[in-house]
């Protein structure tokens, strides 16, 4: 192993470690410490510039720093629209600082498809984070099918005037959970509310397209009044914070070991 493939192997090892601790943070508080990225920045920039600088053509430092600045603009694009924390956009920035490019040097992926992903290494890892988050309505399909086995219950009682596509997203994102469950889970949130309806002016139950964790608690004091003594065997539409930290590590094994995963299988299925 030579000088280049050494620092490539310590950052591709950088990497993970961090993303690792990150990922087991975010799972047990749903929270990383910004201390995580005050060491990872720094320390993946420098292993990566002194790969570039000393051992690689300057149009390699020129691509290093164009993916640098595409995955910035895209994970603070994505954080600003609200589809994923500040932690992931930091988690993301830093892979791009420490591994801008896939390192062929030690790795060849198992698809061997070429991804236009390639060069942005980062964005790639993203992508294979969202496919693999996205298998989660598996879950919570077998979830409510379950529910609805065993109690025999209407899935969507009390919301009969809601629209079928709110009641798929309900089912392909959420799950029916005892609302004392709900009360004591702080990473499960409320995937309905309380409103008063324009016609009647009776309060009804409505389905949200997308959780409010900033409003959780407001929520979940309306859901408990409208419910009222009824609030011990009553159920309730939720939907689990996921750790999107594990995504991203996941995301960056099946990138190094296996390759693009949406590139891959858009090209085997178009053929």
């Amino acid at each position: 192993m030579d000088y280049v493939e050494a620092l490539e192997a310590v950052r591709v090892l950088l990497c993970f470690a961090f993303l690792a601790y990150a990922s087991i943070c975010d799972y047990r508080k749903r929270e990383v410490s910004n201390m995580v990225w005050i060491w990872f920045a720094p320390i993946g920039t420098t292993l990566t510039l002194t790969q570039f600088i000393l051992f690689e053509a300057r149009s390699a430092l020129q691509i290093y720093a164009f993916s640098v600045f595409i995955t910035s603009i895209f994970a603070i694009l994505l954080f600003y629209a609200g589809a994923f924390g500040g932690a992931d956009a930091k988690g993301l920035i830093c892979i791009a600082l420490t591994l801008p490019a896939y390192p062929e040097r030690l790795f060849q992926p198992f698809f061997p498809e070429a991804s236009p992903f390639s060069t942005f290494f980062p964005v790639m890892i993203f992508f294979n984070a969202v496919l693999m988050a996205a298998l989660s309505v598996f879950y919570a399909l077998f979830r409510n099918l379950w529910w609805k086995l065993r109690t025999k219950c209407d899935l969507f009682e009390g919301f009969e005037r809601e629209t079928f596509t709110r009641k798929l997203l309900a089912i392909l994102c959420g799950y029916k959970i005892p609302l004392n469950k709900l009360k004591d889970k702080k990473f499960l949130y409320p995937l309905e509310d309380v409103e008063e309806d324009k016609t009647s002016g009776c309060l009804r139950r409505k389905l949200l397209i997308f959780p409010n964790d900033e409003k959780r608690e407001e929520i979940l004091g309306r859901i408990l009044k409208f419910t009222g003594e009824a609030c011990e065997k009553s159920y309730v539409w939720a939907t689990p914070g996921l750790p999107l930290m594990i995504f991203i590590l996941l995301g960056f094994l099946t990138g190094l070991f296996v390759g693009d995963l949406i590139w891959t299988f858009l090209v085997r299925i178009l053929g």
